[in-house]
């Protein structure tokens, strides 16, 4: 079957469809991810599956244009109300939902009327950069850790990674376990985090565009979860200004020919050389890869020194204040530590990926590592401390330009650009209120 053809997704959704009627769905959810970071959805009944996996369900162009507070912002690539962009459903990864009864979800791919992918389209890039690297030999193992605050009227108790917090809800966690592991999504281990209220889950790496879809389960399953045991569930980078926030950080590794590239070498700390030019080109990028994986304004109010965020452009080995992490052990790999879950996590891969393709064909090279806190160094480079500087590295970024494509990447650098117009002049507790419960 080609990837797009019509009479065979057809065929195969009716099959699925008696076998989802036996396990009592009723309507499926399809999501896409817009340029804010915000979770959109349409939504059909099961008997209409088969026809939107061919055909889609319609969504307007205006999506790529949307603010995280639901204005509609102008661009060089907006159409305003004209034309329309169909949702597919990827039967691949549809999922019945254990939390929410009745339905199933699976992410989609926003195409034109005529099958194109949309030039926008966030699943359809990560899907591009994976076979970039893929044509090379490379293939990538990527997982994103998921925080969260929980709150009733106020945010949960219990001390800080405490065993108090963690009993005094372990029927909520083993419940957001549970929904989860009956979902097909493999928990690799959940506990109570740093701030007041807050808990953090890791699942198993996989393909990165799966990666991508789970994070979307993830959290919506979570949010759910949260709901039934009276809780709510907030994944914004900074719950209050003075709080610690919530991070979204990403774990990734690459392989060639099933050897893990950043275990088994002869450079620092057992990296290939082609694990170091990865690492090194998401390094040598990452003020400019701010604007896609911290897309927020609130983002920046999390990124501050001493606070494990990662906020000066080092490395290093094990170092939690750098923003390039490198773990060791049984499944060593890079952990990018200054994104948060604002951001699009199909433009996140796509970005990462295109970066540290750029920096293995380039044979870059890494600096010297830190083993130190850089924020008690002198002369060490800050990343942007502000999304405006963000965007202006962005777009003098002549390969993530290229690589996004000038629709997508105009169209990102004016939703950016809305937002800051947008929270111009809100206070800290003003932004923390706006973003609260986004995405």
């Amino acid at each position: 079957m080609s990837e797009f053809d019509r009479a065979a997704i057809e065929a195969r959704a009716q099959e699925m469809t008696g076998l989802l009627a036996e396990q009592g769905v009723d309507l499926v959810a399809t999501t896409f991810v817009d340029n804010s970071g915000i979770v959109r959805t349409k939504a059909v009944p099961l008997r209409k599956l088969a026809e939107a996996a061919a055909w889609g369900v319609g969504a307007s162009n205006s999506f790529d244009f949307f603010l995280f507070n639901d204005e509609i912002t102008g661009g060089r690539y907006s159409r305003g109300p004209v034309g329309d962009l169909r949702l597919h459903p990827d039967l691949d990864r549809l999922t019945v939902l254990t939390a929410q009864p009745g339905w199933a979800w699976a992410p989609g791919d926003r195409r034109t009327q005529d099958g194109a992918v949309h030039p926008q389209d966030a699943r359809g890039l990560a899907k591009h950069a994976v076979r970039m690297l893929g044509t090379r030999g490379f293939t990538v193992q990527l997982a994103f850790e998921v925080e969260w605050v929980a709150v009733a009227d106020e945010p949960v108790g219990g001390p800080a990674y405490g065993y108090t917090r963690l009993s005094e809800h372990a029927d909520y966690l083993r419940a957001v376990v549970s929904a989860l592991d009956s979902q097909g999504i493999e928990v690799e281990q959940i506990h109570p985090e740093y701030a007041a209220g807050q808990f953090e889950l890791s699942v198993r790496a996989e393909d990165p565009v799966g990666a991508a879809d789970t994070l979307v389960l993830v959290r919506e399953t979570i949010r759910k979860v949260s709901q039934s045991h009276g809780l709510r569930a907030s994944f914004t980078p900074k719950f209050a200004p003075e709080g610690v926030g919530n991070g979204g950080h990403v774990h990734l590794s690459v392989s060639a020919g099933g050897e893990n590239l950043f275990g088994g070498g002869d450079r620092r700390f057992g990296m290939t050389a082609l694990a170091e030019g990865f690492s090194a080109g998401i390094l040598r990028r990452l003020p400019a890869l701010m604007a896609i994986g911290a897309p927020s304004v609130v983002s920046y109010l999390r990124l501050e020194p001493h606070h494990w965020a990662g906020v000066f452009r080092v490395w290093g080995l094990e170092n939690r204040e750098a923003p390039l992490r490198l773990i060791a052990g049984r499944s060593p790999n890079l952990e990018v530590k200054c994104f948060d879950l604002t951001a699009n996590p199909y433009l996140v891969v796509a970005a990462l990926l295109f970066a540290g393709l750029d920096g293995m064909l380039g044979h870059a090279e890494l600096p010297e590592p830190l083993d130190v806190d850089p924020g008690t160094l002198p002369d060490v480079e800050r990343l942007p401390s502000t999304l405006a500087e963000a965007v202006a590295a962005f777009e003098s970024d002549e390969l993530l330009n290229s690589t996004f494509g000038a629709e997508l990447a105009t169209t990102l650098v004016d939703v950016r650009k809305g937002e800051i117009r947008v929270c111009e002049g809100l206070s800290p507790d003003q932004l923390t209120e706006a973003r609260r419960w986004l995405p």
